[in-house]
Formats: structure tokens, C-alpha cells, sequence
């Protein structure tokens, strides 16, 4: 396993689960992760939880419990199937019965569940169809979030503009990992220094990473970042790339290193992922690629797509590349040109969800 797979793992892998709803809402929406949201929203007669009790069902997990047993089971199974898109085959279109009806067929009727948007509710008779022998009757409602994964993007450089960058991504809904081979460019966001013992923050940018992403009682947090901006110390950023890419969806890759000769073999790298899994899904070389922007000059894109094109790239692939990066908004300032990424990467986000 390169490095760059070892450090972007998943959160579930890294993290101890939480305990309460409310930490695993937090932590779900930090992260960007697709959870829903199960709320017990109408009790009648004897039942498991009370009103209001709350549970997070994520597609490999749960946080807190509405009491177990055979309601929690088709809890769990349905708000799956609404992270799956499943539930469209299952959804009954019938209004869910009055409170007084439910009470009368608690013991025969089937649960239902009706669509509301992005809201949908499920009525529960907790009778011989549940196996529970409360013998009341819950409506639970499933809030989904995240279904359609956060924008996801990869910064290779610390520098000026990364840095105001991060500030402006810092209050947005998206996931960035961020990488530079220096380890003093991100002394600045550390709450403690360096100690004699060792780096705080790694060449590998993964034991320290977990200290950043789950403190300890007496560590409120390694960086003073926000939880979904995910900062990384390696001296081979190129190993990032291919399982960045990989994990499919809207992915926006961001080259603004400090070294030219590093720009180009990441974005090598990341010209060399597509074509390679254009191939193995046997689909054309014109696939609809991930971003992959370049801070340059006119002068610098000239010689990136020269030097590209003589070492066999097409130059319908070359093309793609986005060199020099931004909307044309005007300004040098590393916040204008900052601002000028974001909005280009949240105009074709957005395009891409239409």
C-alpha cells in the first residue's frame, strides 16, 4: 500500500465510533459522510423509546438505538435503502393512517412509508408484524443528508494562495485533503510546537492524523483547522493521486506546489489514473475527467501541455487540463486568486448536479 493510501482512509477506520445521536450528527456532517437521521416523531400507547428519541444509521453503522428489537431492525434496513436509492421501490404511496386507525390494526397492518422530498416518514404498529409486544404505535422520520457526496478536493502546496484558500473552504460544505512535503508550512495552524520526541506532524501524515481527527481529553485538536480540511506532510505527494481519484464521484485536484517539476509529474500522475482506468473499463479516452487545475502562467501552461503532448499524450486529454486555474475575475492578491478558484470549482460542482 503506497502512502497515499495509507493516510486516506476512511473515517470509519480511523475513529471510534460515537455514543450519542448528537456526536455522531456533528461528526456525519463535519466529514461529509451520507447518514440519516431517525427521529421517533409520533408515540401512541406502549413503546420502546420515547418521543423525540433520535438515532444516525450511516451504511456500515449506527449511533444511539429507538429501542431495538424489530422496529430498530426496519429502521436501520430503511434508511439504508434511502442511501442506496432503494426505497423508491419499497415507498408506498399511501398515507400513513391516523393514530386511532393504527391502534385499531396494530396487530395486522403493514408498516408504510411515505416520500416528502428529502424528508420521508414510516409508520410502525408494534405488534405480531414487528414481533414486539409494546402494543403502541410509533411514526418515525428519516432525514438523509450527504446522499450526494460534498465536493471533494486534493491541494498539493502550502503556500500563499492554499493558505487563503483554506480559508474560504474552511466554510464550505465540501472535503479537502491538503499536502505539502514541508513540515513548517503548517506549523502555523499547530495548537502545540514541535516536542523532542518526534514531529507533530509526520512524514507519513498518519499517526499524528489520527491525534487531529480524534483528540484525546487533554488535546481539544492537533491543527487549528476545521475537521473536514485534513492537512498531510509526505515527501512523495504524487501517492495521493491515484486513490484520490479512484474513489469516484466529483473530485477536484488542485496543483500549486512550490516546485514546477513537482506540478508536472502530479499532474502526470493524474493524467496517467484516468487513462488507466479509462482502459480497464474499456471506455473511450474522452471520458468526462476529474478536474485537475494547475496554478500557472500563460507561459507555464504553454511548456506543461508541450512537454505533455511529446511524452504521448493526446492532446484531446492534454486539453482537459485546467492551466492556468481560476475564473478570469481579475486580481494578483493570493485572496483574489483564491476566490477565483473557489468560484470556479463551485460553478462546475453545481453544474454537474443539474
Amino acid at each position: 500500500m503506497s502512502q497515499g493510501q495509507g493516510v486516506l482512509r476512511t473515517v470509519s477506520e480511523s475513529l471510534v465510533p460515537p455514543d450519542i445521536w448528537y456526536e455522531g450528527l456533528a461528526r456525519y456532517q463535519q466529514r461529509g459522510m451520507a447518514h440519516v437521521l431517525a427521529t421517533v416523531v409520533a408515540v401512541n400507547g406502549s413503546a420502546p423509546r420515547a418521543l423525540q428519541a433520535k438515532m444516525i444509521i450511516t451504511q456500515d453503522g449506527i449511533v444511539d438505538t429507538l429501542g431495538g428489537g424489530g422496529l430498530e431492525h426496519d429502521v436501520i434496513t430503511t434508511a439504508r435503502q434511502l442511501l442506496s436509492g432503494e426505497i423508491s421501490a419499497t415507498v408506498s404511496k399511501q398515507v400513513k393512517p391516523k393514530v386511532s386507525e393504527a391502534n385499531e390494526t396494530s396487530a395486522s397492518a403493514p408498516s408504510k412509508a411515505v416520500r416528502r422530498d428529502a424528508v420521508y416518514t414510516k409508520h410502525y404498529p408494534l405488534g405480531a408484524k414487528l414481533a414486539q409486544c409494546c402494543g403502541g404505535s410509533v411514526t418515525v422520520m428519516f432525514e438523509c443528508f450527504n446522499v450526494t457526496p460534498p465536493m471533494s478536493v486534493l491541494v498539493f502546496g502550502a503556500g500563499h494562495v492554499a493558505s487563503a484558500l483554506m480559508t474560504i473552504l474552511a466554510e464550505l460544505p465540501c472535503q479537502v485533503d491538503w499536502v505539502d512535503s514541508r513540515p513548517e508550512m503548517f506549523e502555523r495552524y499547530l495548537i502545540d510546537k514541535p516536542s523532542d520526541n518526534g514531529p507533530s506532524v509526520s512524514k507519513t501524515g498518519q499517526a499524528d492524523n489520527s491525534a487531529y481527527q480524534n483528540p484525546t481529553p487533554n488535546q481539544s485538536q492537533l491543527y487549528q483547522l476545521p475537521r473536514h480540511i485534513r492537512p498531510y506532510v509526505d515527501e512523495e505527494p504524487v501517492d495521493f493521486v491515484r486513490p484520490f481519484i479512484e474513489q469516484g464521484g466529483q473530485r477536484f485536484i488542485l496543483v500549486m506546489t512550490h516546485d514546477h517539476s513537482v506540478d508536472f509529474e502530479l499532474v502526470r500522475a493524474a493524467l496517467d489514473t484516468v487513462s488507466d482506468i479509462c482502459l480497464a473499463d474499456g471506455k473511450r479516452s474522452d471520458i468526462s475527467l476529474p478536474y485537475i487545475g494547475c496554478i500557472a502562467s500563460s507561459t507555464k501552461a504553454k511548456r506543461f501541455r508541450d512537454r505533455l503532448i511529446q511524452r504521448g499524450y493526446s492532446e484531446q486529454l492534454v486539453n482537459q487540463l485546467v492551466m492556468p486555474i481560476g475564473l478570469p475575475i481579475g486580481g494578483k492578491e493570493p485572496m483574489a486568486v483564491a476566490v477565483s478558484i473557489v468560484a470556479q470549482l463551485l460553478q462546475q460542482y453545481h453544474q454537474a448536479e443539474r
